[in-house]
This record gives C-alpha cells, structure tokens and sequence, in this order.
C-alpha cells in the first residue's frame, strides 16, 4: 500500500472538513453535497438539480468529486455518474474542463497556466465552473465529438434557416429533454424532491433575467413565447458578483 505523507493527509483533511462545513452553511443554488461514505473525506457525491425554466429543468444529475491526498495542491476528479450528453463530458462521465487540469505548462493543450488548478480553487469554485460548462459547453476541445458537432450546427444556424434550425433544435432539444426524464426515476428511488420553481431552487439569491442567462440554458432553449415570467427575488446575492469562471 503507497505511504502518504502524514502532513499532506493532516491537511487535505482540515481543508476538506472546512470546505464541507461552508458548503452546508451556505450552499450553492442547485447543487446537494454530501459523503459517499462518512469515514471518507475524500469522496463525495454531488446531485445537481435542473434550473426551472431551461430545458434541463426537473432534471437529477449525479456525480462524484474524488479528491487527492495532497488536495488542494492537485485538482479532484470529478465524475458524473448520470449518464450526459454533453460536448465537454466523456462517456464515461468524466468532465473536461480547465479547472480540473494539474497546473502543468502544455502549450499543446491550447489552456493558459492560470486557466488550470491553483491551491486558491475549492469545491465552490469548481461548482461553478461545472454549470458554467453546462450552460456554454467549449466546442474546441470536445469529449464527446457528436454531441460538440450537433450542438455547433445548432448555435450557428439560429435564424438563418428557419426550416432548418426548427428541425435541429427538435431533434437536439429531445435529446436533453430525454436525458432529463431519465433522472426521475432515479430521484423517486433516492427520496430527492427535485425543485421545479424558482424559490425551491434558488438559495438566498435573486434569478437572473433570460438575457443576463447564458445561451444554453435560456436563449437558445426556449423561444420567447414558451418561457412564463416568474414574479418573486432569487439566485444571486447582489453582492455576489465575484464568481469567476474557469
């Protein structure tokens, strides 16, 4: 059995026993952290729950964030356990995205050094970082090729070929829609009341307007005259403003 360095496991536990306590006392909208298995610190499950109003809404999507013994100088992994069609999400559930990549110099890669991991990042950040991939996937780097190249033709024909477009934006809003049904089943099984309006979802925070939203999740989605207005503040402190993207 490899030996680990007692003051790497001292404090990659201290930082991820502080890290848990933060996330419970103030929890990122739309996300339910909790431990694979209380012994372990270095496993946890994440459920990400659809945002109401998007195409992904009732949707219950598992993962798991496995973090190092020398967390946070190395990165997690981080691992949907859902199965996602998504152009920055292996089949194997494994999430391509900057932050997750060891802060190594690889001109190859076409990422800046300040774009990968940094002992300054935390769960939250990578929270964050996951559903900004979700709502604007990178079609550069894609782990899965046929979901990039669909999601590319669709973006790039929005209002040039109105024939066109209205028969991809079927064929690739089914494709999630029949993704989202597939979580129901799993959230009866698990006892999760998935959130469907703005206030279950939302904590402490005010939603944003379709236009301040990101593509994926709003414009593209949904034309104007199938999004209802919700009254009512949520998602965003107005303070919070410093939410940077990886």
């Amino acid at each position: 059995m490899a030996q680990h360095d007692p003051s790497h496991v001292a404090s990659s536990q201290k930082a991820l026993m502080l890290e848990m306590k933060s996330l419970q006392e103030e929890p990122v909208e739309g996300f339910k952290i909790t431990l694979v298995d209380e012994a372990d610190l270095y496993n946890w499950e994440v459920a990400i729950f659809g945002p109401p109003n998007t195409h992904y809404e009732g949707g219950y999507f598992k993962a798991r964030i496995k973090f190092p013994i020398d967390y946070p100088y190395s990165p997690p992994a981080f691992r949907f356990l859902t199965k996602m069609w998504h152009p920055n999400i292996y089949e194997n559930g494994d999430v391509c995205i900057s932050i997750l990549h060891p802060p190594v110099d690889d001109p190859q890669s076409g990422e800046l050094p300040s774009e990968r991991w940094n002992p300054t990042q935390n769960v939250r950040t990578i929270l964050l970082s996951v559903i900004s991939l979700l709502n604007e996937p990178n079609t550069f780097s894609p782990a899965n090729v046929d979901a990039s190249v669909m999601y590319r033709k669709w973006r790039d024909s929005k209002g040039k070929d109105r024939e066109y477009d209205k028969n991809l934006s079927i064929s690739f809003k089914m494709s999630l829609r029949k993704q989202v049904l597939a979580t129901k089943a799993e959230a009866e099984r698990d006892g999760v009341k998935v959130p469907t309006t703005l206030a279950e979802y939302c904590v402490r925070t005010r939603a944003p307007a379709p236009d301040e939203g990101s593509d994926l999740f709003y414009d593209y989605y949904y034309d104007d005259d199938d999004v209802e207005d919700e009254d009512g503040d949520c998602c965003y402190d107005e303070d919070d403003s410093g939410n940077e993207e990886s």
